[in-house]
């Protein structure tokens, strides 16, 4: 593989900084969120956006596609919505003087599938997005249809605690690369929202690069270095997530998928870009490990008990696992 350039990597850096601008000027006050939310996107994952209603998940989603030039639909999640709602149905119409079905697509045919308040849907209806997500197309009686390129599920969800909620199973969450927390506002943002916006209008942003620019930075994350011992921190620290791997794993039922893995790798490497380097590094890998590992690590009766939650014990094992296995030389590091 032919790695990226710096001249490559400071080229995308820009477009990447500029784009982050217009989500700032759609969600005020969140650029972390905004920053793991491109990270995500790049990476070519689906994010998982959780927090009260009214926050800003829906304008988020829909001010990234707005600046990206990409199509979005977006389909609201209620208990009554079937599979076949956002996968599409075959429909009886004439063709050629006969009588047969024809598939009409459904709105997952799209580039960004905004899926609004998806816990509020039934396990049924959840799980037939499984096929969509990991394998960027749908079935539909015994016959494929290929999804739009590129292709992302970015999802919101009420905290499970409300009412008229349903939690995801542990299969879907794993198809999601990120999960992340909206959080409330502070007074200052808060003055600046009813300062600059009004009920019932949508932020105005302007498209920041074309379809084709953002499929050239989709190809380029691929293209970042990853050197063999964060590749080797991202193992060990994924086999920590496992029961009888650490002492922070004792309050894990079950631990995090090799998918998890590979969303590590991939979220590294998108942040390196980000940050206009041309190597992931350990610091991109703690970075994301949170937003990549808190919603696929299991706890048991006894954690739950105590009050700990995913978070707490991914933060335990970054302190716990060591960036450097001992058995392997510290070089390649800060390339």
């Amino acid at each position: 593989m032919e790695y990226a350039t710096e001249t490559e990597v400071a080229d995308a850096a820009k477009h990447l900084r500029t784009l982050s601008s217009g989500l700032n000027q759609v969600l005020f006050g969140q650029e972390e969120l905004i920053d793991l939310v491109i990270t995500g996107v790049l990476a070519r994952g689906h994010i998982l956006l959780e927090g009260l209603p009214g926050l800003g998940k829906t304008e988020l989603v829909k001010g990234l596609s707005k600046l990206l030039r990409l199509g979005t639909k977006r389909v609201q999640f209620t208990p009554d919505l079937l599979p076949g709602d956002i996968t599409g149905n075959p429909v009886l119409q004439e063709v050629d003087g006969r009588r047969e079905f024809v598939f009409q697509p459904g709105p997952l045919f799209t580039n960004i599938a905004l899926a609004d308040e998806i816990n509020r849907a039934s396990p049924k209806t959840q799980s037939a997005l499984l096929e969509a997500m990991q394998e960027r197309r749908v079935t539909v009686l015994g016959k494929t249809h290929d999804l739009p390129k590129p292709f992302f599920v970015l999802a919101t969800q009420n905290p499970i605690e409300l009412e008229g909620t349903y939690p995801l199973p542990e299969a879907q969450l794993d198809r999601f690369l990120f999960k992340l927390e909206v959080t409330r506002n502070n007074v200052e943002t808060l003055q600046r929202i009813v300062s600059h916006r009004e009920i019932g209008t949508e932020p105005q942003v302007d498209p920041v690069m074309s379809g084709e620019t953002f499929e050239e930075l989709l190809q380029l994350v691929r293209r970042i270095y990853l050197p063999d011992v964060v590749a080797n921190y991202i193992a060990r620290l994924v086999d920590a997530t496992h029961p009888g791997q650490s002492p922070a794993a004792r309050g894990i039922r079950y631990g995090a998928s090799p998918r998890a893995a590979l969303g590590l790798a991939s979220a590294a490497k998108a942040r390196a870009l980000m940050h206009e380097r041309t190597n992931a590094s350990f610091e991109d890998v703690k970075a994301v490990a949170a937003a990549v590992l808190r919603h696929r690590i299991v706890l048991d009766y006894n954690a739950r008990v105590e009050g700990l939650t995913s978070n707490d014990i991914v933060r335990s094992l970054l302190d716990e696992v060591p960036f450097q296995d001992t058995a392997t030389p510290r070089t390649l590091v800060g390339h």
